[in-house]
């Protein structure tokens, strides 16, 4: 059986090592134009396949008929050909529908916001509706969006479908959760990172947080079950949720020259089957010089990189130097405020009243807390200070 994903770009996709845990089948990535769609779907010779983003809505022409799911959502994410016909549906409703299940919450009878107006908001809004939400849709313009918030303060569920929070931007968060006293948990569609800062608030308040690996997970599983024909195997989503999440986390070690944390980050590394990276070879290799030269050469500390420049949208909160030695002064932050308390010292002010030139970093709404500190050493003692 020939199986696979359609879209335009899928280098990153998730999907065949998920099917490759699921299935005894073939699953290839089909990178397809706009215009090569008709001939795709009607030569391509696949029994079935996944539609992924922007092909969901654009297929539709295309097939012979849709299931109830995907002609109510007016998006296709499944395609089965049985008898040389094509029968398009959506398992993202049932992907979605068991990630709610799986959290805890119980949206019935309790408001729900769902941010984003989207092709996935409208799964959401299915789901949440089903299971007798009361379902309000916040979006930049129309009757409910980001700037009358106060109206949902009694808000129980908020379930995030936008992009923000997706890397590069991964300090910011689309709302403030501190405007929602009654909330019992937040739901968040994006998986890659694993913890956006909206999910972090909510960690922080203490309340469930959940990113959509779950929801990515359980839709391959009814695809599967679509394309074999077979029950889906609803057990077997626990099992590649815990493989998967496995894959996508790391592991840091933070500690003093000479303590171990080469030999013991390699061990892991072979245990953990993961690639071992070491921060100073790396820097090494990118610099072309010793670790003594580069802060020789930059003559102030280390700075950040972005990995992808070209998708930037605020340099400042990405690309920032966290250290930087002025004299005997070791200043180092988790922000740019690196050079402003640089800047200020360099000019004889304190390190408070260098931090007191500004108030908060540009990533509204939720202003992440920054942290900074500054070492002193002279003369064989040391003295520091610190300031969150």
């Amino acid at each position: 059986m020939k199986c696979g994903l359609l879209g335009q770009k899928l280098a990153h996709s998730y999907s065949p090592a998920i099917h490759q845990l699921l299935g005894n089948y073939e699953y290839t990535l089909f990178e397809k134009e706009p215009e090569e769609l008709e001939n795709f779907l009607q030569n391509g010779g696949f029994d079935g396949i996944n539609v992924t983003m922007p092909y969901k809505k654009a297929v539709i022409p295309f097939l012979n008929s849709l299931t109830p799911i995907a002609e109510q959502l007016g998006a296709v994410n499944t395609i089965v050909r049985q008898d040389g016909k094509l029968i398009g549906s959506n398992t993202d409703y049932w992907g979605f529908h068991s990630m709610v299940e799986n959290s805890g919450l119980s949206p019935k009878g309790k408001k729900c916001l769902v941010l984003g107006s989207g092709g996935a908001s409208k799964v959401v809004q299915c789901v949440l509706r089903d299971l007798e939400g009361q379902v309000i849709v916040i979006s930049r313009s129309g009757e409910n969006h980001y700037g009358n918030l106060s109206r949902h303060t009694d808000a129980a569920i908020i379930v995030n479908t936008t992009p923000v929070g997706m890397y590069p931007d991964t300090s910011i968060s689309p709302i403030d959760l501190a405007l929602f006293p009654r909330l019992e948990g937040v739901l968040d569609v994006i998986y890659n990172p694993a913890r956006t800062q909206l999910l972090m608030n909510a960690e922080r308040l203490g309340i469930i947080a959940m990113n959509g690996l779950w929801m990515l997970v359980s839709q391959a599983i009814y695809a599967s079950a679509c394309f074999t024909g077979l029950q889906a195997d609803r057990n077997a989503t626990e099992r590649i949720y815990k493989t998967l999440k496995a894959k996508m986390q790391n592991i840091i070690l933070i500690g003093m020259p000479g303590c171990g944390k080469s030999t013991i980050g390699k061990q892991i590394a072979q245990q953990l089957q993961k690639t071992f990276i070491d921060a100073d070879e790396e820097l090494v290799r990118v610099y072309q010089k010793t670790i003594p030269d580069i802060f020789a050469e930059e003559g102030e500390g280390i700075r950040t990189q972005a990995f992808d420049p070209s998708k930037l949208t605020d340099p400042s909160l990405i690309i920032y130097a966290p250290v930087r030695v002025l004299g005997n002064k070791t200043i180092v932050t988790n922000g740019d405020q690196t050079d402003t308390i640089y800047e200020g010292m360099d000019k004889g002010l304190t390190f408070e009243q260098s931090l007191r030139c500004r108030e908060f970093e540009p990533d509204g709404p939720n202003y992440t807390p920054r942290i900074s500190g500054v070492m002193h050493i002279e003369g064989g003692t040391y003295n520091y200070a610190m300031s969150i």
